[in-house]
């Protein structure tokens, strides 16, 4: 099965949160794969099943903000005093402006902690992450950030980051350990449980395999 069907059967429901998500990934994808090195269906599979994990196969392309006091208590228990968590919840806005502001190369005192939320494919999150994919990528994503979930665009924004972050070598080598310690923690663990959603990203990788025929 080719990319396009897998696609289209395994997010069957992306259109719904972001209109034409699908056909826009398909239609940039014989351009964006092998422009980055993912030049085989292995490679392919292994990134999709990370992002399947990252943005709930397209349902979540942007970081919900949308929390309970005692919800962002639990979440982000070093940035919020029990105060502000009962003045700021359920003001997304607010509360990532706060829970982000002021580190991952966010300016405090701005609205950066709201426009460089977690988005896209691979959830990238803070300016320094966002700037870091447009030098990769050549788009602006610091003034249009929106180009993250974009569907014309947000094929590139995803397996940039996943280059980017160090990813390939180790999907070149069938390791899901390696790919997933990259793309979530940032570095290699030896430990699947120190990774969030590990047995998802299992999950999908099978998936994508089986469904795209690859062995």
């Amino acid at each position: 099965m080719t990319f396009a069907d897998a696609l289209r059967k395994l997010w069957p429901n992306a259109d719904t949160h972001v209109p034409g998500l699908i056909e826009g990934m398909i239609a940039s994808a014989p351009t964006v794969f092998p422009r980055y090195g993912l030049t085989s269906d292995l490679l392919i599979c292994h990134a999709m099943a990370q992002f399947s994990e990252e943005c709930g196969c397209g349902a979540e392309m942007q970081e919900n903000m949308n929390y309970s006091a005692g919800r962002l208590l639990q979440v982000f228990p070093s940035h919020f005093t029990h105060d502000q968590a009962i003045e700021m919840q359920h003001q997304p806005r607010l509360i990532a402006d706060q829970a982000y502001g002021g580190r991952m190369g966010n300016h405090a005192g701005t609205d950066d902690g709201w426009d460089f939320r977690g988005q896209g494919l691979s959830q990238v999150t803070g300016r320094d992450g966002y700037s870091a994919l447009a030098k990769k990528t050549g788009l602006d994503l610091l003034d249009h950030p929106e180009m993250i979930v974009a569907p014309a665009t947000t094929l590139e924004c995803g397996v940039g980051d996943f280059v980017l972050c160090g990813c390939l070598p180790y999907a070149q080598k069938d390791s899901l350990l390696g790919v997933s310690s990259m793309l979530n923690v940032g570095h290699f663990v030896g430990d699947a449980s120190k990774i969030n959603g590990y047995a998802m990203r299992k999950s999908w990788l099978s998936l994508w395999k089986h469904t795209m025929e690859v062995q």
